[in-house]
């Protein structure tokens, strides 16, 4: 495996998290978002990010190799304690580790802020990324059927969780 260094996102990554994630809206593996983003408007999303919610940045050869944060769950203050997470690998560098160093990170640092659990849900057709997040101690919980309309058909959105403590 090539080497690769996780750091906290700066604003100057917005450009490199902005390409990585509109390749996961246009592979139509990761997102049920279909808007592409540019790199001004990732800028104001890096800047509207508190340290509760931190964005990390994988970088190897001086480049911005993946990207991956944890987000608010729900505004109900009942939930303080569950973070949703999402990681995106640029598409020359899936399947090379870069997703599992994202995701250590992230439950390394949802440990540190005190979450209780992660989330996630993503699409039960991306057998790689259901493979690491089950390999990384998520389980599955549920699927919700037909939740969402993309490219004129129906999507199932598997949800999975981890236990932090």
């Amino acid at each position: 495996m090539e080497p690769m260094h996780v750091r906290f996102a700066a604003l100057d990554d917005a450009p490199g998290i902005c390409t990585i994630y509109n390749q996961g809206i246009d592979d139509r593996v990761a997102t049920l978002e279909t808007e592409l983003r540019d790199a001004e408007e990732r800028r104001r999303w890096l800047a509207s990010r508190g340290t509760r919610y931190p964005v990390v940045v994988a970088e190897a050869r001086g480049q911005i190799i993946g990207w991956s944060s944890l987000n608010p769950f729900n505004p109900r203050r009942a939930y303080d304690h569950v973070a949703d997470i999402s990681v995106y690998v640029e598409r020359s560098w899936r399947g090379r580790g870069a997703g599992r160093v994202l995701l250590e990170r992230l439950v390394e640092l949802g440990r540190g802020l005190h979450f209780h659990k992660l989330v996630l849900a993503c699409f039960p057709t991306n057998k790689a990324g259901v493979a690491l997040y089950e390999r990384m101690g998520f389980a599955p919980v549920g699927i919700y059927h037909e939740q969402g309309l993309l490219d004129g058909r129906w999507v199932d959105v598997l949800v999975m969780e981890r236990l932090l403590e």
